[in-house]
């Protein structure tokens, strides 16, 4: 299985339901960061959440024309469903694949570094990831997200810090309105290098707090 660096993009999108007058269905849905691996054939064939549940993926259309045998980040709108032997299945509304790329040393950004601001709706911590919903301010170009590997320390204690900054580049874009973007830090390229309790900083510059940093543990 090998992993599938994402830029935003979306994909697999159906309706629910059709509203009629008075009668009205929700499922009941999930709304998460998720793991989405694919086949052989490149077909979307289960959902591993970030609490290490996995559900295979309903058949529907929709669900093919990705790189096979690869795992893609993604939000993703899914309806868990439990059968009568109680295997449960997932019926996938929606997937919207996200930014996410195992971060690179600061020697890889050939062309410069970019830290252009942007603010932070949301960020928090879920299994082997640091999720992200962002807003930035754009118009109608194109722009670049990844994550900069700065180093890591180890401290007094013997513990280690692993600091990273969020690149931003936002492509001469015009400062128009605000559109929401996602994004997942990898952690799991780390389990060789941080043991638990060890500390992972992410630095980010944003218009409302300048350049601010976030501080989870590993």
């Amino acid at each position: 299985m090998k992993w599938n660096a994402n830029i935003i993009l979306l994909s697999c999108l159906i309706s629910v339901s059709a509203c009629q007058k008075e009668e009205y269905y929700y499922p009941s849905v999930l709304t998460e960061f998720v793991d989405i691996e694919t086949n052989s054939t490149g077909r979307l064939s289960f959902i591993k959440r970030d609490n290490g549940e996995n559900y295979e993926i309903a058949e529907r259309s929709g669900l093919e024309g990705f790189a096979h045998d690869s795992i893609y980040r993604a939000v993703s709108i899914f309806e868990p469903i439990k059968d009568t032997n109680d295997n449960i299945t997932a019926k996938l509304y929606s997937c919207k694949l996200i930014t996410s790329v195992i971060p690179s040393t600061e020697d890889k950004f050939t062309n410069g570094i970019k830290t252009d601001p942007l603010n932070i709706d949301r960020i928090w911590q879920s299994g082997d990831y640091i999720n992200m919903i962002l807003e930035i301010m754009a118009k109608d170009k194109p722009h670049g997200l990844n994550f900069i590997e700065n180093e890591i320390t180890e401290d007094a204690d013997g513990s280690k810090t692993l600091y990273l900054t969020l690149y931003h580049n936002q492509n001469g874009d015009y400062e128009a309105f605000t559109k929401k973007v996602y994004a997942s830090i990898p952690l799991w390229p780390y389990r060789n290098v941080l043991s638990e309790g060890d500390k992972v900083i992410v630095n980010i510059n944003t218009y409302k707090e300048g350049k601010t940093k976030r501080e989870f543990y590993f």
